[in-house]
């Protein structure tokens, strides 16, 4: 079973990356560091998208739809890098790509996608997978969100942010135990919904 909440908070216990940094940039808009994203990082993952298949037009647009992608997942300041940014950046893109492929019905192109750069440890590919899985699944849940009633939404994403049910249940306007029980419907119907779409 998935649980909702927990999908931003799962990687907050280990350690920060310095390249966290980066992350911080994303939220903060900070040009300086955001052009050395681009200088640092666009050429070598577009070498490698190219070398999978993409042109250059394809691969400009997977790498700044990846960092808009990065952007949200870190707009609500909880996300935690723990490993390089470029590890991370690179899996993202690299997904972006294998999804455009399967949408064109040209995956047979790419018999090497799942290749990572080879000078990166195995611990750091498990890291940049496990937060690139987080952003799929934050995306998912957030796209999946948007199918339920308005009542729902509005509980569901209020209980995120809200400490207390408590206080939430006055501020609604509704009695704790209808909130109690509302939620807990709420989230049964968002979790058949991600389990029934989340890729196998």
């Amino acid at each position: 079973m998935v649980n909702i909440f927990n999908i931003f908070e799962n990687l907050n216990f280990r350690r920060l990356h310095t390249d966290h940094r980066y992350i911080e940039a994303l939220r903060n808009n900070d040009t300086a560091l955001l052009s050395e994203i681009y200088r640092k990082y666009a050429p070598s993952i577009e070498a490698y998208l190219r070398s999978k298949g993409a042109d250059a037009d394809e691969c400009g647009d997977i790498f700044q739809e990846a960092l808009i992608d990065i952007f949200k997942l870190a707009a609500d300041g909880k996300f935690v890098l723990t490993c390089p940014f470029e590890a991370f950046l690179l899996l993202v893109c690299k997904r972006k790509w294998i999804n455009q492929l399967k949408k064109k019905s040209r995956s047979g192109v790419t018999k090497s996608l799942d290749e990572g750069y080879h000078y990166l440890k195995d611990e750091t590919e498990t890291e940049a997978a496990a937060h690139a899985d987080q952003l799929e699944q934050e995306a998912l849940v957030m796209t999946l969100l948007e199918q339920l009633s308005e009542r729902c939404r509005e509980i569901i994403r209020a209980s995120y942010l809200s400490d207390s049910q408590q206080k939430l249940a006055e501020q609604l306007g509704v009695s704790y135990a209808y909130l109690r029980k509302k939620k807990s419907i709420c989230m049964s119907e968002l979790i058949e919904l991600v389990n029934h779409n989340r890729t196998p």
